[in-house]
């Protein structure tokens, strides 16, 4: 019964993880699809899933998600990049598991779908706690040839932290994860170190833009 209750606080604990100051930025919403919605090729893809709990298909424009997103578009100039969000139920259910089937089928159709129309694209992959979890699973699913367009694979807090990611070479993976945060070491319940990888953001987006020039 205590650990069921750790567990049901996991979608408030990541829904409310810690803020950043709001500041005028592209990414201001928690809903992204630029896949999908017409918007025209760019430079660079951005794939990523949310964590469990947290809202849209990225997470509030305090999340890690649109804070890095804001931070590469800053790096490599908005005009260069599209962001497309994975639309699944993120819920706790989903964690137990390893990560949401239909999500991380979702996001191996994105690759496929962005390697199609968008051929000179750059495809990062990336995604928070659960989120990284169907990162990994969505590696899984994709075709060789699909797996060798990706030019990046970012995860923080990552559950799979200590494992590899299928189909991709290690020196295009960074995995960000706080000492103490046990969700990163495989475990199941939060802590503080597993709430505030928004610090990270700016990083993870240098990281990010060395890879993509």
């Amino acid at each position: 019964m205590k650990v069921f209750a750790v567990l049901i606080s996991l979608a408030s604990v990541i829904s409310t993880v810690a803020s950043a100051p709001v500041v005028p930025r592209q990414y201001a919403g928690d809903t992204f699809n630029q896949l999908t919605d017409g918007t025209p090729c760019r430079n660079v893809t951005v794939i990523y899933g949310r964590g469990t709990g947290q809202q849209g298909n990225v997470g509030d424009p305090a999340a890690v998600g649109p804070l890095f997103f804001n931070a590469l578009a800053s790096r490599i100039g908005e005009e260069n990049l599209a962001v497309q969000g994975i639309t699944y139920a993120a819920n706790i259910l989903g964690f137990l598991f390893g990560g949401d089937g239909p999500g991380s089928r979702s996001m191996a159709n994105h690759v496929k779908h962005a390697a199609a129309i968008c051929p000179d694209t750059k495809i990062v992959l990336s995604g928070y706690s659960q989120g990284a979890q169907i990162v990994h699973k969505a590696a899984g699913l994709l075709s060789q040839a699909d797996a060798d367009r990706v030019t990046a694979v970012l995860t923080f807090g990552d559950p799979f932290s200590k494992r590899t990611v299928a189909k991709i070479p290690a020196d295009k993976v960074k995995v960000i994860c706080h000492e103490g945060d046990r969700i990163c070491d495989g475990g199941i319940i939060i802590t503080p170190e597993h709430t505030n990888y928004q610090e990270d953001a700016d990083d993870a987006a240098a990281w990010v833009a060395s890879m993509v020039a």
